[in-house]
């Protein structure tokens, strides 16, 4: 029996359990991963990840080449040839001989002995020509590019619609890349690079394990970051964070914040993070945010980082984009909520980890016509890099553009 690699290994049982259990990449990996060294830890992410989000092309490549639809495949068969196909057609420096022979030897391991010789028949027809046809794709459409680069239709018509097709392409390949590292400085010193514009934000080579344990870094993109800061929290204040978890922005603000998270556990997750982060004017509270008990009025503050589609985010969350539900409906609830439990005269920031006005600037526009708020249209003044190109008055951060996950921001004053 051959031996297979161990980061190949880890990569297929993460493809499993994502595409036949509705498990998460991100979790799925993390189990699946123990005891690997870090380098073969890295290899399976980018195994495990990079064919996750190449999906669509790579069954496309599969059925061209196999002539066979994919999901009449037994569940391993498919998740065996996606990870040979990714590696034969989007990584370089990979023995073709490796690819095939390890999907093959993953298959007979998974029981299938009367799979093998498809399985083999499949990877040398792909070994031989998965790049050549995954390269040809077309892009001159939304359709073609959806196909080209691995995204639902209806994602790729959102940005070709929105952002123009030239910018629409560029954000789709920006998605499909190994996102930055990026922490925010808790306290201490760091190795890194400081964002010369977004102060505490540090791109860096990898997360210190310890300096996370001891609450000297948080993982935290420099676009969250961004919302954090544009909350604009002083000593003094009441903040009121909506829906807080994980707490990387509930941690950043000051003053004395109230922390709601609906979820119990993610709730649990919070209080942890409030605890290692030494934030402790940070209050969690367990409810759901459209229904607050009354006492939690009053606020000078108030930040909506609410649920959404995290069109922005794809890079880091490889499965999403086959998941994604836009949300507009639960948005502008919680939007409106928290407008009603913060002062005449308070500030209250929404966000979203999107790429879609119909969950931004829609959701924006619908309540300020209600009457209760208005737009503050210092907050693009204030933070020029990012402003928001069609909507000035709002920022927009972009991956193709600053590097940094995609991240709409706004800014409203209660009357």
């Amino acid at each position: 029996m051959s031996e297979i690699a161990p980061a190949r290994a880890v990569a297929f049982r993460v493809l499993r359990r994502v595409f036949e259990d509705d498990a998460y990449a991100d979790r799925a990996l993390r189990s699946e991963s123990v005891g690997l060294d870090d380098r073969d830890r890295a290899l399976a992410r980018r195994l495990a990840y990079g064919a996750v989000q190449r999906m669509r092309t790579l069954d496309h490549a599969i059925e061209t080449l196999g002539r066979r639809a994919v999901r009449k495949l037994d569940a391993p068969v498919a998740a065996a040839l996606r990870l040979g196909a990714y590696q034969v057609a989007y990584m370089d420096g990979v023995p073709r001989y490796a690819a095939v022979n390890e999907s093959v030897e993953l298959v007979r391991r998974a029981g299938l002995e009367r799979a093998v010789s498809f399985t083999n028949a499949v990877m040398r027809r792909l070994a031989e020509g998965a790049r050549a046809l995954t390269d040809a794709l077309p892009e001159r459409t939304a359709a073609e590019a959806a196909l080209r680069h691995s995204y639902p239709d209806w994602v790729a018509e959102t940005w070709w619609r929105e952002l123009g097709p030239e910018e629409a392409r560029a954000l789709m390949v920006a998605q499909n890349e190994e996102p930055e590292t990026a922490v925010r400085l808790v306290r201490g010193t760091i190795d890194g690079r400081a964002d010369p514009a977004i102060p505490g934000a540090w791109v860096v080579e990898r997360v210190d394990e310890q300096a996370l344990a001891d609450g000297r870094v948080w993982p935290q993109s420099r676009a969250s970051q961004l919302v954090g800061l544009a909350v604009g929290s002083g000593p003094g204040e009441r903040t009121l964070d909506l829906c807080a978890a994980p707490g990387g922005k509930a941690t950043m603000l000051a003053g004395d914040v109230d922390a709601v998270e609906v979820d119990e556990a993610r709730a649990a997750g919070l209080r942890e993070t409030a605890a290692r982060l030494q934030a402790d004017r940070v209050r969690v509270v367990h409810a759901d945010g459209r229904a607050l008990p009354p006492e939690l009025t009053g606020y000078d503050r108030a930040l909506v980082d609410a649920p959404c589609s995290g069109l922005g985010v794809l890079a880091s969350r490889p499965d999403l984009r086959w998941r994604a539900t836009p949300l507009p409906g639960l948005q502008g609830e919680l939007l409106r909520a928290a407008i009603e439990r913060t002062r005449p005269g308070g500030t209250v920031v929404y966000s979203t980890c999107t790429v879609n006005s119909a969950e931004s600037e829609d959701v924006v526009d619908a309540v300020v016509r209600d009457g209760a708020a208005r737009v503050d249209g210092s907050l693009g003044e204030e933070w020029p890099r990012f402003r928001h190109r069609s909507r000035p008055e709002f920022l927009q951060t972009l991956p193709h553009l600053h590097g940094t996950s995609g991240f709409f921001v706004a800014r409203l004053r209660v009357r």
